[in-house]
């Protein structure tokens, strides 16, 4: 599924919203998300899951092609925890 079709699946479900309140409400959450991760914060949707963001260190790497050995600097990546509600569904034990 990609964002438009969540905003479409939305809107369809709640027919008294436009479409077009429901991408705005759709990016507002999103930016929100982004935005908190950039400060360096966690982002707890209780039920769903926990995006925090992780930092890997500068290493030495490898480029494939050439087989030379190049410097990779220390980069941040979000990284998301599923929920416990979301494990147990995606596994069979919810409803």
């Amino acid at each position: 599924m990609i964002k438009s079709e969540l905003v479409q699946l939305i809107a369809e479900r709640n027919p008294h919203l436009y479409q077009r309140d429901v991408e705005h409400v759709v990016n507002a959450i999103l930016e929100e998300i982004v935005g908190a991760l950039a400060q360096g914060d966690r982002v707890e949707l209780r039920g769903f899951g926990a995006f925090s963001v992780k930092s890997r260190p500068a290493r030495m790497g490898r480029n494939p092609r050439t087989g030379e050995t190049v410097m990779v600097d220390e980069k941040h990546v979000p990284f998301f925890k599923t929920g416990k509600e979301m494990r147990e569904k995606l596994n069979g034990g919810g409803s």
